[in-house]
């Protein structure tokens, strides 16, 4: 499946962001999908999660409140609904996806199989 990121930009803190990832090449509703960032100089950390079967969905501590996963899968998109930004939010944001992803492993990312191309979001203070 690929896949392809988009939305980011420059947000004032406190601001709201809306991120798409669309979906092509497989059968949508067959993947967890995962939102993942990296700012410069650190690790990819997990943001957010939403399952393949049922649609729960995970947050990371630093995200839950603020951010929201969702999925709409007659358009084989997942977004990230972000709101309540600072600046520790900024970084690139990365949409995956896998079929076999594991609920105790939906925080790695190298449970992903597929990745898009990530887009780049900054809050400015």
């Amino acid at each position: 499946v690929q896949l392809q990121a988009s939305g980011g930009g420059l947000v004032q803190a406190g601001g709201s962001l809306r991120l798409s990832c669309a979906a092509s090449g497989g059968t949508f509703r067959d993947y967890s999908l995962a939102w993942f960032r990296q700012a410069p100089g650190k690790e990819r950390e997990f943001a957010a999660a939403i399952r393949r079967s049922g649609g729960s969905t995970y947050y990371a501590d630093s995200v839950k409140g603020r951010f929201t996963i969702s999925r709409d899968n007659a358009k084989n998109t997942v977004y990230l609904q972000m709101s309540g930004l600072t600046s520790d939010d900024t970084a690139v944001y990365y949409c995956a996806a896998s079929s076999r992803v594991i609920l105790s492993n939906l925080g790695n990312p190298s449970a992903y199989a597929f990745w898009g191309q990530g887009t780049q979001v900054t809050v400015s203070s």
